[in-house]
């Protein structure tokens, strides 16, 4: 199984949110990037376990990304 695509954006505040599109309602925030990517991390194992304990079934991941620059 390949993983999750996570987006992490940058709040007005300076610290970061995150969220995946393929997980509804699983998100993470945190005052710097790193510490974003790693609540993110622990919040997709926490949301698929909650998933899994419900006896819902674990979507597999379907949203790709790709950077574009703007030209």
């Amino acid at each position: 199984m390949s993983g999750y695509v996570v987006i992490i954006e940058r709040a007005d505040d300076g610290g970061f949110g995150a969220w995946a599109p393929d997980l509804p309602g699983c998100v993470a925030t945190a005052e710097d990037y790193d510490t974003c990517v790693a609540e993110m991390r622990e919040a997709i194992r926490f949301h698929l376990d909650g998933m899994r304990e419900d006896g819902d079934p674990i979507p597999q991941p379907t949203t790709r990304a790709v950077t574009i620059s703007a030209a």
